[in-house]
């Protein structure tokens, strides 16, 4: 069965490597340009920042395991089925990378930030772009959906004859879903202790 699996997953990656290309470079630009676009970002993203240091230095957000959890599942779930209306899983991950360009930027001490980050951003990026990727096959399927049943055919065969496409939207949404288990489990437990490791 895990075989099968990886058999599937090779296949999807392999048949949509333009919406991971694509939501690879949303990321990479919107991280970018909120690292280098602070001054601008400023008004924007701050309120947001001091919004959120207050609510975990008062208890309101308590950083926990399910709390991460259920904050970035919400946000890749939110990028997948805004598929279905293309362009607003690409704003959310692009707001997503926007505010940890300008989170960066906004410390004093990079490298430190930077220790901070990596080992459970090594797993949280690739899944955000793995579910904006998701979201972008939705669509596709959607679209094929109604393009095959504008050409005459039958709404069931044209659903029927794009199933692989929604199949692999799921399957790389899965993907996706792994891996943020995997960067709450070590943003949690595991962050903190290589940063004090590493920093000593």
């Amino acid at each position: 069965m895990l075989k099968r699996y990886c058999s599937e997953v090779y296949k999807a990656f392999s048949e949509n490597k333009l919406s991971i290309y694509i939501s690879i470079a949303i990321l990479l630009i919107s991280l970018l340009l909120g690292y280098f676009l602070e001054d601008y970002l400023y008004s924007y993203f701050n309120p947001v920042v001091n919004n959120l240091n207050h609510k975990v230095s008062s208890g309101v957000i308590k950083l926990t395991y399910m709390t991460i959890f259920t904050n970035n599942m919400r946000i890749i779930i939110q990028m997948f089925i805004y598929g279905i209306f293309f362009c607003l899983s690409a704003f959310i991950l692009a707001f997503n990378g926007f505010f940890i360009g300008y989170y960066v930027a906004l410390q004093n001490n990079f490298f430190k930030t930077a220790i901070l980050m990596i080992p459970h951003g090594i797993f949280e990026l690739p899944s955000s772009i793995l579910a904006c990727a998701s979201g972008l096959i939705l669509f596709n399927f959607i679209f094929r959906i109604f393009k095959s049943f504008w050409n005459d055919n039958s709404f069931k065969n044209s659903v029927l004859s794009n199933l692989d496409k929604l199949k692999q939207s799921l399957i790389i949404f899965s993907v996706s879903v792994i891996l943020m288990i995997i960067a709450c489990f070590v943003e949690v437990y595991l962050t903190v202790p290589i940063a004090k490791f590493i920093l000593g």
